[in-house]
């Protein structure tokens, strides 16, 4: 089987964000999480705690962002 991109989930103390996913989109998470469980060996109660894991590999995926992110965050060296 192919290793997924994610692994075991992290505990970490969450902010609430609701916001509606089309049903495809859905399906596809509660089809992650249960291929995710079987490769782990961890079952994921709630589906919907995939999401942050899955857009943080997103970001961190792409390079454009981290560039950017990188740019925003240096001191611009002007005025001070």
């Amino acid at each position: 089987m192919a290793k997924l991109k994610l692994g075991a989930l992290e505990d970490d103390k969450p902010i609430k964000i609701t916001h509606e996913l089309p049903a495809s989109v859905h399906r596809d998470i509660v089809a992650y999480a249960e291929i995710l469980a079987q490769e782990t060996g961890q079952p994921v109660q709630d589906p919907a705690k995939l999401i942050a894991p899955m857009l943080a590999r997103f970001m961190a995926a792409d390079r454009n962002f981290r560039k950017a992110r990188r740019a925003r965050q240096r001191p611009s060296g002007g005025e001070g």
